[in-house]
Protein backbone atom coordinates (compact mmCIF):
# COMPACT_ATOMS: atom_id res chain seq x y z
CA UNK A 1 0.00 0.00 0.00
CA UNK A 2 1.14 3.57 -1.07
CA UNK A 3 2.27 5.93 1.88
CA UNK A 4 -0.15 9.20 1.57
CA UNK A 5 2.27 12.42 0.72
CA UNK A 6 2.68 14.42 3.63
CA UNK A 7 2.44 18.22 3.25
CA UNK A 8 5.19 20.28 4.38
CA UNK A 9 6.24 22.98 3.44
CA UNK A 10 10.27 22.33 4.91
CA UNK A 11 12.16 19.45 6.50
CA UNK A 12 11.93 19.02 10.05
CA UNK A 13 13.40 20.55 12.83
CA UNK A 14 16.43 18.49 14.47
CA UNK A 15 16.58 18.61 17.65
CA UNK A 16 18.84 21.31 18.97
CA UNK A 17 16.26 23.64 17.42
CA UNK A 18 12.66 25.07 17.43
CA UNK A 19 10.00 25.90 15.52
CA UNK A 20 8.76 29.28 14.83
CA UNK A 21 6.18 30.40 12.71
CA UNK A 22 7.16 32.99 9.72
CA UNK A 23 4.17 34.47 9.05
CA UNK A 24 2.58 32.35 6.32
CA UNK A 25 -0.40 31.31 5.72
CA UNK A 26 -0.04 27.82 6.32
CA UNK A 27 0.63 25.82 9.49
CA UNK A 28 3.01 23.46 7.80
CA UNK A 29 5.51 26.51 6.70
CA UNK A 30 7.94 27.24 9.63
CA UNK A 31 11.29 27.98 10.23
CA UNK A 32 13.76 26.21 12.57
CA UNK A 33 15.90 28.04 14.53
CA UNK A 34 18.87 26.89 17.10
CA UNK A 35 18.19 26.85 20.86
CA UNK A 36 18.78 30.09 22.84
CA UNK A 37 22.27 30.15 24.65
CA UNK A 38 21.69 27.81 27.89
CA UNK A 39 18.98 26.07 26.45
CA UNK A 40 18.45 22.64 24.72
CA UNK A 41 15.93 20.71 22.94
CA UNK A 42 16.13 16.43 22.31
CA UNK A 43 12.99 15.87 20.10
CA UNK A 44 12.58 16.84 16.29
CA UNK A 45 10.26 19.00 15.10
CA UNK A 46 10.02 20.51 18.62
CA UNK A 47 7.76 23.66 19.50
CA UNK A 48 10.08 25.23 22.65
CA UNK A 49 13.28 24.43 24.22
CA UNK A 50 14.02 23.40 28.12
CA UNK A 51 16.81 25.75 29.72
CA UNK A 52 19.33 23.45 31.57
CA UNK A 53 19.98 23.42 35.34
CA UNK A 54 22.13 25.68 36.67
CA UNK A 55 24.87 23.14 37.25
CA UNK A 56 24.68 21.65 33.65
CA UNK A 57 25.59 23.60 30.17
CA UNK A 58 24.22 22.58 26.90
CA UNK A 59 26.65 20.25 24.43
CA UNK A 60 28.03 21.39 20.94
CA UNK A 61 24.95 20.69 19.36
CA UNK A 62 22.53 21.96 22.10
CA UNK A 63 20.58 18.08 22.15
CA UNK A 64 21.46 17.56 26.13
CA UNK A 65 22.97 19.43 29.26
CA UNK A 66 26.36 18.31 30.52
CA UNK A 67 27.74 19.24 33.59
CA UNK A 68 29.72 22.65 33.02
CA UNK A 69 33.73 22.62 34.08
CA UNK A 70 34.87 24.71 37.04
CA UNK A 71 37.01 27.47 36.47
CA UNK A 72 40.03 28.73 38.94
CA UNK A 73 43.96 28.97 39.01
CA UNK A 74 44.63 25.47 39.82
CA UNK A 75 48.04 23.82 40.31
CA UNK A 76 47.62 22.08 37.10
CA UNK A 77 47.44 25.28 35.39
CA UNK A 78 50.69 26.55 33.36
CA UNK A 79 50.31 29.87 35.16
CA UNK A 80 50.11 28.61 38.77
CA UNK A 81 53.19 26.28 38.13
CA UNK A 82 55.01 29.38 37.11
CA UNK A 83 53.84 31.50 39.81
CA UNK A 84 54.91 29.02 42.36
CA UNK A 85 58.78 28.52 40.62
CA UNK A 86 58.74 32.58 40.88
CA UNK A 87 57.65 32.38 44.43
CA UNK A 88 60.14 30.07 45.27
CA UNK A 89 62.70 31.32 43.40
CA UNK A 90 62.56 35.37 45.15
CA UNK A 91 61.84 33.47 48.32
CA UNK A 92 64.95 32.03 48.20
CA UNK A 93 66.73 35.26 47.16
CA UNK A 94 65.60 36.47 49.90
CA UNK A 95 66.73 34.40 51.98
CA UNK A 96 70.11 33.95 50.75
CA UNK A 97 70.26 38.03 51.01
CA UNK A 98 69.05 37.90 54.67
CA UNK A 99 71.59 35.42 55.41
CA UNK A 100 74.60 37.49 53.73
CA UNK A 101 72.98 40.44 56.36
CA UNK A 102 73.54 38.60 59.19
CA UNK A 103 76.76 37.53 58.15
CA UNK A 104 77.97 40.71 57.80
CA UNK A 105 75.67 42.06 61.06
CA UNK A 106 78.35 44.45 62.20
CA UNK A 107 79.73 45.61 59.19
CA UNK A 108 79.63 49.32 58.11
CA UNK A 109 77.39 48.87 54.84
CA UNK A 110 75.01 47.07 56.78
CA UNK A 111 74.87 49.32 60.09
CA UNK A 112 74.77 52.49 57.78
CA UNK A 113 71.43 51.46 56.56
CA UNK A 114 69.18 50.67 60.10
CA UNK A 115 70.00 47.32 60.35
CA UNK A 116 66.91 46.43 62.38
CA UNK A 117 64.32 47.95 59.93
CA UNK A 118 66.59 46.47 56.48
CA UNK A 119 65.76 43.00 58.25
CA UNK A 120 62.31 43.72 58.97
CA UNK A 121 61.50 44.62 55.59
CA UNK A 122 63.56 41.70 54.12
CA UNK A 123 61.09 39.45 56.17
CA UNK A 124 57.99 41.22 55.06
CA UNK A 125 59.26 40.76 51.20
CA UNK A 126 59.80 37.19 52.33
CA UNK A 127 56.32 36.67 53.34
CA UNK A 128 54.84 38.78 50.32
CA UNK A 129 56.15 35.96 48.13
CA UNK A 130 55.01 33.49 50.47
CA UNK A 131 51.29 34.74 50.22
CA UNK A 132 50.85 34.18 46.68
CA UNK A 133 50.11 30.56 47.84
CA UNK A 134 47.34 31.43 49.33
CA UNK A 135 45.97 32.87 45.50
CA UNK A 136 46.88 29.15 44.24
CA UNK A 137 44.33 26.42 43.76
CA UNK A 138 40.68 25.85 44.65
CA UNK A 139 39.35 29.28 46.78
CA UNK A 140 37.50 28.39 50.07
CA UNK A 141 36.18 30.75 52.73
CA UNK A 142 39.24 30.95 54.72
CA UNK A 143 41.70 31.36 52.17
CA UNK A 144 39.33 34.61 50.35
CA UNK A 145 39.89 35.84 53.93
CA UNK A 146 43.86 35.48 54.62
CA UNK A 147 44.84 36.16 50.93
CA UNK A 148 44.03 39.75 50.81
CA UNK A 149 44.28 40.72 54.74
CA UNK A 150 47.92 39.09 54.43
CA UNK A 151 49.04 40.79 51.17
CA UNK A 152 47.98 44.10 52.47
CA UNK A 153 49.29 43.64 55.87
CA UNK A 154 52.61 42.12 54.65
CA UNK A 155 53.04 44.98 51.98
CA UNK A 156 52.19 47.58 54.36
CA UNK A 157 54.95 46.88 56.15
CA UNK A 158 57.23 46.76 53.45
CA UNK A 159 56.11 49.71 52.74
CA UNK A 160 55.98 51.36 55.78
CA UNK A 161 60.22 50.25 56.16
CA UNK A 162 61.37 51.88 53.13
CA UNK A 163 59.00 54.82 54.27
CA UNK A 164 61.59 54.72 57.48
CA UNK A 165 64.39 54.48 55.47
CA UNK A 166 63.89 57.51 53.18
CA UNK A 167 62.63 59.46 56.61
CA UNK A 168 66.23 58.33 58.14
CA UNK A 169 67.90 59.15 54.99
CA UNK A 170 66.30 63.12 54.73
CA UNK A 171 67.05 63.32 58.38
CA UNK A 172 70.51 62.65 57.88
CA UNK A 173 71.42 65.17 55.60
CA UNK A 174 70.02 67.72 57.33
CA UNK A 175 71.41 66.62 60.89
CA UNK A 176 74.66 67.34 59.70
CA UNK A 177 75.42 70.24 61.60
CA UNK A 178 76.93 70.00 65.07
CA UNK A 179 73.28 70.79 67.85
CA UNK A 180 71.14 70.69 65.02
CA UNK A 181 67.30 70.15 66.30
CA UNK A 182 67.46 67.20 63.62
CA UNK A 183 70.12 65.25 65.07
CA UNK A 184 67.57 64.57 68.28
CA UNK A 185 65.56 62.59 65.88
CA UNK A 186 67.75 60.57 64.25
CA UNK A 187 67.73 57.88 66.30
CA UNK A 188 66.50 53.77 65.70
CA UNK A 189 63.50 54.59 67.86
CA UNK A 190 61.79 57.11 64.85
CA UNK A 191 62.33 54.51 62.48
CA UNK A 192 60.51 51.73 64.83
CA UNK A 193 57.84 54.06 65.58
CA UNK A 194 57.34 54.80 62.10
CA UNK A 195 56.91 51.23 60.70
CA UNK A 196 54.89 50.21 63.81
CA UNK A 197 52.34 53.11 63.13
CA UNK A 198 51.89 52.89 59.41
CA UNK A 199 51.71 49.28 59.92
CA UNK A 200 49.22 49.33 62.38
CA UNK A 201 46.78 51.08 60.39
CA UNK A 202 46.57 49.24 57.75
CA UNK A 203 45.73 46.05 60.43
CA UNK A 204 42.91 48.66 61.65
CA UNK A 205 41.83 48.59 58.21
CA UNK A 206 42.03 45.06 57.83
CA UNK A 207 39.86 44.42 60.99
CA UNK A 208 37.58 46.35 60.23
CA UNK A 209 36.95 45.15 57.16
CA UNK A 210 36.37 41.75 58.33
CA UNK A 211 33.94 42.58 60.92
CA UNK A 212 32.00 43.80 58.40
CA UNK A 213 31.95 42.12 55.44
CA UNK A 214 35.19 39.71 55.31
CA UNK A 215 35.50 38.24 51.63
CA UNK A 216 33.76 34.88 51.16
CA UNK A 217 33.74 32.21 48.19
CA UNK A 218 31.26 32.53 45.29
CA UNK A 219 30.32 30.63 42.62
CA UNK A 220 30.14 33.01 38.69
CA UNK A 221 27.74 31.05 36.48
CA UNK A 222 26.58 33.83 34.01
CA UNK A 223 30.23 35.53 33.47
CA UNK A 224 31.62 32.46 31.14
CA UNK A 225 29.39 30.68 29.14
CA UNK A 226 29.59 26.83 30.18
CA UNK A 227 31.93 27.40 33.40
CA UNK A 228 31.27 27.97 36.95
CA UNK A 229 33.93 30.34 37.61
CA UNK A 230 35.24 29.91 41.38
CA UNK A 231 36.24 32.68 42.90
CA UNK A 232 36.48 35.43 46.41
CA UNK A 233 33.78 37.74 46.50
CA UNK A 234 35.73 40.80 48.56
CA UNK A 235 32.72 41.25 50.34
CA UNK A 236 32.90 45.16 51.76
CA UNK A 237 34.83 46.33 48.19
CA UNK A 238 35.95 49.70 49.29
CA UNK A 239 37.68 47.59 52.87
CA UNK A 240 39.58 46.00 49.43
CA UNK A 241 40.11 49.14 47.37
CA UNK A 242 41.07 50.96 51.16
CA UNK A 243 43.93 48.77 52.01
CA UNK A 244 44.87 49.52 47.91
CA UNK A 245 44.58 53.24 48.53
CA UNK A 246 46.17 53.27 52.13
CA UNK A 247 49.24 51.00 50.62
CA UNK A 248 49.48 53.60 47.62
CA UNK A 249 49.71 56.31 49.56
CA UNK A 250 52.70 54.96 51.95
CA UNK A 251 54.27 54.08 48.18
CA UNK A 252 53.75 57.39 46.86
CA UNK A 253 55.12 59.69 49.91
CA UNK A 254 58.34 57.42 50.45
CA UNK A 255 58.81 57.83 46.55
CA UNK A 256 58.35 61.88 46.69
CA UNK A 257 60.76 61.99 50.07
CA UNK A 258 63.48 59.80 48.37
CA UNK A 259 63.26 61.99 44.93
CA UNK A 260 63.82 65.29 47.40
CA UNK A 261 67.38 63.85 48.44
CA UNK A 262 68.45 61.51 45.64
CA UNK A 263 70.83 63.62 44.30
CA UNK A 264 72.26 65.50 47.33
CA UNK A 265 76.34 64.35 47.64
CA UNK A 266 77.18 60.63 48.95
CA UNK A 267 78.59 57.90 47.51
CA UNK A 268 76.47 55.56 49.17
CA UNK A 269 73.03 57.56 49.05
CA UNK A 270 70.12 55.25 49.57
CA UNK A 271 67.21 57.31 48.46
CA UNK A 272 68.76 57.04 44.52
CA UNK A 273 67.68 53.12 44.99
CA UNK A 274 64.57 53.98 47.61
CA UNK A 275 63.31 56.44 44.58
CA UNK A 276 63.69 53.77 41.64
CA UNK A 277 62.14 50.79 43.83
CA UNK A 278 58.97 52.75 44.71
CA UNK A 279 58.69 54.33 40.99
CA UNK A 280 58.25 50.43 40.00
CA UNK A 281 56.11 49.92 42.90
CA UNK A 282 54.01 52.38 42.03
CA UNK A 283 53.93 51.98 37.92
CA UNK A 284 53.09 48.21 38.67
CA UNK A 285 49.79 48.73 40.59
CA UNK A 286 49.03 51.58 38.80
CA UNK A 287 48.93 49.13 35.86
CA UNK A 288 47.15 46.38 37.77
CA UNK A 289 43.98 48.24 38.74
CA UNK A 290 42.43 48.48 34.87
CA UNK A 291 44.09 45.28 34.32
CA UNK A 292 42.37 43.03 37.23
CA UNK A 293 38.97 45.22 36.82
CA UNK A 294 38.64 44.52 33.29
CA UNK A 295 39.14 40.26 33.73
CA UNK A 296 37.16 37.75 35.15
CA UNK A 297 37.57 33.99 36.98
CA UNK A 298 41.73 32.83 37.31
CA UNK A 299 43.20 35.88 34.83
CA UNK A 300 42.26 38.18 37.31
CA UNK A 301 43.75 36.36 40.20
CA UNK A 302 46.66 35.69 37.56
CA UNK A 303 47.17 39.66 37.64
CA UNK A 304 47.10 40.11 41.11
CA UNK A 305 49.95 37.34 41.68
CA UNK A 306 51.57 38.89 38.94
CA UNK A 307 51.76 42.30 40.66
CA UNK A 308 52.48 40.92 44.15
CA UNK A 309 55.26 39.28 42.55
CA UNK A 310 56.74 41.85 40.49
CA UNK A 311 56.26 44.56 42.91
CA UNK A 312 57.89 42.30 45.68
CA UNK A 313 60.91 41.70 43.46
CA UNK A 314 61.41 45.47 42.24
CA UNK A 315 61.91 46.13 46.17
CA UNK A 316 64.68 43.36 46.74
CA UNK A 317 66.11 43.85 43.86
CA UNK A 318 66.43 47.51 44.12
CA UNK A 319 67.41 48.35 47.71
CA UNK A 320 69.67 45.35 48.69
CA UNK A 321 71.14 43.82 45.38
CA UNK A 322 73.54 46.93 45.48
CA UNK A 323 74.57 46.46 49.47
CA UNK A 324 74.72 42.28 48.62
CA UNK A 325 77.00 43.16 45.80
CA UNK A 326 79.20 45.34 48.03
CA UNK A 327 79.27 42.68 51.17
CA UNK A 328 80.15 39.61 48.33
CA UNK A 329 81.92 41.50 46.01
CA UNK A 330 83.72 44.77 46.77
CA UNK A 331 84.58 44.12 50.64
CA UNK A 332 87.11 46.89 49.93
CA UNK A 333 84.42 49.68 50.36
CA UNK A 334 82.97 47.73 53.46
CA UNK A 335 84.98 49.61 55.77
CA UNK A 336 84.40 51.92 58.52
CA UNK A 337 87.49 54.08 56.57
CA UNK A 338 85.35 53.88 53.27
CA UNK A 339 82.83 56.98 53.17
CA UNK A 340 80.60 54.93 50.85
CA UNK A 341 79.22 53.38 53.91
CA UNK A 342 78.51 56.49 56.21
CA UNK A 343 75.46 58.39 56.17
Amino acid sequence: MDKKPTSRCNDRCPPGHRKTHNGGIAICCYDCIPCSEGEVSNVTDSESCFKCPDEEWPDEKNVRCVPRTYDYLSYDDVLALLFSFASLLFSAMTLFMSGSFIYFWYTPVVKANNRTVSFILLTSILLSFLCVFLFLGRPVDITCMLRQVAFGIFFSISVSCVLAKTVTVCLAFKATKPGSYWRKLLTVKLSNFLVVTCSSVQVLICVVWLSVSPPYQEYDMFSSPGKIIIQCNEGLVIGFYSVLGYMGILAALSFLLAFMVRTLPDSFNEAKYITFSMLVFCSVWIAMIPAYLSTRGKYMVAVEVFAILTSSAGMLGCIFFPKCYIMLFKSELNNSKNKCCSM
